[in-house]
Order: C-alpha cells, then sequence, then structure tokens
C-alpha cells in the first residue's frame, strides 16, 4: 500500500489518507493542469498568509489596513471569523503584521512560493468485461445497484438494511471538502447539490459553472468521498451510505494534492453558509502533518482552520474527519513527524499531538474517525487513540491482514472516480464517509437536532467493538504488535464508541 499524508492520495486514502487504488472504469491520464494553489494574483506575490484578529467588520477592517502597511495585498477578509487571506513578497511579513493591535495571530500557509509541486499521477486503470459485469449484477439483491455485491463495507455498518426503510432526506447536504467533485458522474449527478458548490483552491471562492470539478490530472479522491456518501440508487454502478441525501463538492486540494490553510477555511465558510448539514474532511491541512503551536506559523494555521470549523458547527453542520494513515498513536505524547513541512523539504521531528495538532481531525468538536477492515479490525494503517477517535468505520485494509469475504474482489472500499468509472481505494479517507453518511441519516430521522445531539446519537447508536488483546497485525516482523488499544468495549483508542451503524440511525 502506498503512503500518502496530506493529499487525498497521501490521503487519508492511503496516501491523507492511504491511498490504494485499482480502478474500475477508466481513469484518465495525467494532463497539463493548473498550478497548485490556482493561477497566482497578476502582481505576483510570493507567499501566502493567513491574519487572525476580531470579528466584525470594524476589527478586520483595521486588521486589513495592517496587512497593507506590512506589505501585503488582502485576498479575501471573512469578517464571521476574522480570518484574513493576504498575499505578500515581504520576508518580514508575518512578524511585522503579528505586532499590529488588534491581530491575534498571523503565520504563512506554506513553506514554498506559490506555485508549489507538480500533478501526481492518479492510478492506473482496470476495466470490468461486459461478461463480469453481467455476472456481479446477477448477484445483486432485487432493487439493488449492480455493483452492491462488491461493496461489504456498506454492509459492515448495515447500510444495505438502512436502505429499506430509508435513503434519506432531499433536505440533508453533505458537503465533500476535498479535490473537487464530479458531478457529472452518473453516481453522483442525481444528487449533486451545485448552489452549495464551490472551488476554494485560493482561499477566495470561486462559483462559476464546473469550478467545483477536479481537473484533468488531479486526484479522483473526491468523487470517490462523494459517492461513498450519497452515490444514487438509480440502477448504475454502486450505492452510498445515504442515497437520498444531497451531495456538495467543495474543492480545496490543488493539483499537486496541497490542501492549504486558506482553502480549508473557505470550505468550511462556505458550507456553513449554504446550509451543509454536515461535512466531510478526509485530508489533513498542509504543509505541517502536526501544527505545534508554540511556533507562531502553525500556530495561526490552527487558530485558523479552528474558527473556520467551530462557525460551520454554530451554523449547524456536523465536522466529520479522517485519522490519518501513519498508524500512529495521537493519544501518546510522542510522536516522530517525518513528513513536515511537506511541500518543501520535510524536516523529521518529535511532536506531542496533544499539543501539535492535525488539523482538522483533532480539533475541537470535530467527529475523528478511524478506519477498520472487511473482517472489523483496525486498519493496519490508521491513526488511533484513546480520547482522540470518536468512532470507527469500514477504510479497507491490505488482503494480507484483512482478506476480503465473498463476493467482494478488494478488501478496499468500491467507489466512483470521475469519467464515469469506479475504483477502488483504501485509507481513513474512505472511513470518514461512511461516518458522514450516517450522520445524515441522523439527520434526516431528527431533522431539528443541534450537531451536539446529532453526534451523541452517532456515538450511542455505535456498534460496540471491544480492543482486540493482541493486536494481530506485526508488519515489521519483531515480534510484537503494532499497535495497542488502551479502553473499553464502550470507548477504547481503536474504536472510539465503536462501529458506525447506518440501520440503528435509521430506526433508533
Amino acid at each position: 500500500m502506498d503512503r500518502l499524508a496530506s493529499r487525498p492520495w497521501r490521503a487519508l486514502a492511503l496516501p491523507a489518507g492511504l491511498a490504494l487504488v485499482a480502478s474500475l472504469g477508466l481513469l484518465p491520464g495525467p494532463a497539463a493542469a493548473e498550478p497548485a494553489g490556482g493561477p497566482a494574483p497578476a502582481s505576483g506575490p510570493g507567499m501566502s498568509y493567513v491574519v487572525n484578529t476580531g470579528t466584525g467588520h470594524r476589527a478586520v477592517a483595521s486588521a486589513e489596513r495592517a496587512v497593507s502597511r506590512a506589505g501585503g495585498t488582502v485576498v479575501i477578509a471573512y469578517d464571521e471569523v476574522g480570518v484574513i487571506v493576504a498575499h505578500s513578497s515581504a520576508p518580514d511579513f508575518a512578524r511585522t503584521v503579528r505586532r499590529a493591535p488588534g491581530v491575534d495571530s498571523a503565520g504563512a500557509t506554506r513553506t514554498e512560493p506559490l506555485p508549489a509541486r507538480p500533478p501526481v499521477d492518479s492510478g492506473t486503470p482496470l476495466k470490468l468485461t461486459a461478461q463480469q459485469q453481467k455476472a456481479l449484477a446477477a448477484k445483486a439483491a432485487p432493487g439493488e445497484d449492480p455493483m452492491e455485491p462488491l461493496q461489504w463495507d456498506m454492509r459492515a455498518i448495515r447500510a444495505d438494511q438502512a436502505h429499506k426503510v430509508t435513503l434519506g432526506s432531499r433536505d440533508v447536504t453533505v458537503a465533500v471538502i476535498d479535490t473537487g467533485v464530479d458531478d457529472t458522474h452518473p453516481d453522483i449527478a442525481p444528487n449533486f447539490d451545485r448552489r452549495a458548490s464551490a472551488d476554494c483552491t485560493t482561499g477566495r471562492p470561486d462559483t462559476k459553472d464546473g469550478a467545483w470539478r477536479p481537473a484533468a490530472g488531479d486526484s479522483p479522491h473526491g468523487t470517490h468521498v462523494a459517492g461513498e456518501i450519497a452515490g444514487a440508487r438509480n440502477g448504475t454502478g454502486i450505492t452510498g451510505v445515504a442515497p437520498g441525501v444531497r451531495v456538495a463538492g467543495i474543492k480545496v486540494g490543488t493539483t499537486a494534492g496541497f490542501f492549504y490553510t486558506e482553502a480549508v477555511v473557505c470550505g468550511f465558510i462556505w458550507a456553513a453558509d449554504h446550509g451543509a448539514g454536515v461535512t466531510n474532511n478526509s485530508y489533513f491541512t498542509d504543509p505541517w502533518y502536526f501544527n505545534c503551536t508554540d511556533d507562531p506559523d502553525q500556530r495561526a494555521l490552527v487558530d485558523s482552520v479552528t474558527r473556520a470549523s467551530r462557525y460551520a458547527e454554530r451554523k449547524g453542520a456536523v465536522n466529520v474527519a479522517a485519522a490519518a494513515n501513519e498508524g500512529y498513536d495521537l493519544a501518546s505524547h510522542s510522536v516522530t513527524d517525518p513528513l513536515s513541512p511537506d511541500d518543501g523539504t520535510a524536516a523529521p521531528r518529535t511532536v506531542d499531538p496533544s499539543k501539535c495538532p492535525d488539523i482538522p481531525a483533532q480539533l475541537p468538536g470535530v467527529v475523528t474517525v478511524s478506519a477498520t477492515g472487511s473482517r472489523t479490525l483496525k486498519s493496519s494503517y490508521s491513526n488511533y487513540g484513546l480520547g482522540v477517535v470518536d468512532i470507527a468505520a469500514p477504510g479497507g485494509d491490505s488482503a494480507a491482514y484483512q482478506p476480503p469475504e465473498a463476493p467482494a474482489t478488494s478488501s478496499a472500499v468500491l467507489g466512483p472516480v470521475p469519467g464515469g468509472g469506479y475504483a477502488y481505494m483504501a485509507g481513513t479517507s474512505m472511513a470518514s464517509p461512511h461516518v458522514a453518511g450516517v450522520v445524515a441519516l441522523i439527520e434526516s430521522r431528527h431533522p431539528h437536532a443541534s450537531p451536539a445531539l446529532v453526534k451523541a446519537l452517532l456515538y450511542a447508536e455505535a456498534d460496540r467493538l471491544a480492543c482486540p488483546k493482541p493486536y494481530p497485525v506485526d508488519a515489521d516482523g519483531d515480534g510484537r504488535p503494532d499497535a495497542v488499544c488502551e479502553g473499553g468495549r464502550a470507548h477504547n483508542g481503536f474504536y472510539g464508541a465503536g462501529l458506525a451503524d447506518a440501520l440503528h440511525a435509521v430506526t433508533r
């Protein structure tokens, strides 16, 4: 399995997922693409920054003037959360603006000048023959979509049984904050919410038609995630956890696979202001895997994303995030981070995740999701941690640790990809949308419930999973388990409150 970590291909799909891919359909090959981070402004600023100040027009206007005096240009100001996105080529811009009255924090959102890295390859295509497709469709139960027999993950959370009760409400929209969503895909088009979709990669929302779609050469990650949540029950392909709800695409990942702070802030605020009841976040915010608050730049990034995620929750959204894929114990006080900064030259460091959070997964109020495989065991790559992981869901695993159960052909998760195809991916990136789909079903059943109540129901309705004693994965062959689970059956570091349960979401 491949490991990527801030990109959805490092994704949290086994790359920020961890990304394991075997396509069932045609994946477009790499093509010339827009530079990472979107087109640079005409003035050609060297770096991007966030500046955090008080909320409201007066406080933000004062900070905007400080940005200008420090040699910066305001890209956009979010008065509602007191976050300004700015560009500047002044070498001391952040230090200067931090000294301005009313500025709480300020920092660079990346370590390399705009634009960043070249595009990444999108994977190896694989097609099913007409005979294979026919044989597969014959295995589907009456009313099922033809590829549902391959969706072991839906059976694991009893989504197939939940669908006999309800498919979810059209009044619920799930915002997929990711690499973009192909709304022309036949499994996504029926449920796509164009009004709530945008491209936020520059930190400023772009709402022109199709801006939310992945460009040629972009990762198919966001489209896959959207299908897992709300793939339509329409006689084609797969079925999502909540095939009756709506899904929006908010593009925050660049072609090179980076999820920078200004884009993430824009994504949360756009989702909140356009009625999303759920946001799915299968990424970590680049360029730092962990953001240490004793560093002024990293503290500013934590501050900005915290403000934006809390704003979304105040507006009624439940924020769901992937725990990531490096097998870290996020409850420990010493983790080696070899990846940061990932847009420049990485310098391995030892951090305390309690003081250096992975954002947004470790932010207050966010539902943090670990991954399980086809045998309902913590996936070998999944991060974990008592008091950090809230709940678990299927994300897939290596067949060496959790072989697929018939009639599935892979131990990874099947979903749609741009261009009308389908692919298998594995990672906490895939686990998180399963939980987002269950949250959407809860909100469908309880339309007036607050985010706090929805989360309480999610945890109460989960299937309890006890710690494995011992964990049977020893990838390095040293004779010791790769992870140690702490806690009891009701709540532990591998599974949180347990495995998400779609049937309980629609019947209890």
